[in-house]
């Protein structure tokens, strides 16, 4: 038997539709389509950064991931990078192997939910 761990996905559409109101259609369609493959390519270099074990830049990266979801309203994904930082700052090396994979999996569901809202009407 295999253990799946299914999560859910917080987007806030409020901040999506201000970026919106912000930067017209195109500006913010062009913020969210670069956002979308920026996190992507930091979180997989999250990854390698975790099997090489460097927590230092680690740490760095989850930290980027932060500013770069709170943009585009993926407030669950902000959260569990935060998780991750604070983790390493902890010094407990369980603890960030546990919430950087549970960040891999908000990541994943959170940039199909995002992608999957571009083909919505905002």
């Amino acid at each position: 038997m295999d253990l799946v761990q299914i999560e859910s996905v917080r987007l806030d559409q409020d901040r999506l539709h201000a970026l919106y109101l912000q930067m017209g259609e195109a500006g913010a369609e062009d913020v969210v389509c670069r956002a979308i493959e920026e996190l992507a390519v930091r979180l997989a270099h999250c990854e390698r950064l975790w099997r090489e074990q460097d927590l230092a830049d680690l740490r760095k990266s989850a930290r980027s991931l932060i500013a770069i979801s709170d943009q585009v309203g993926m407030t669950t994904l902000a959260r569990v990078a935060r998780d991750v930082t604070l983790s390493i700052d902890s010094g407990d090396r369980i603890a960030v192997g546990a919430t950087l994979f549970r960040l891999m999996r908000i990541g994943d569901r959170s940039l199909t939910a995002v992608w999957d809202l571009q083909d919505i009407s905002i």
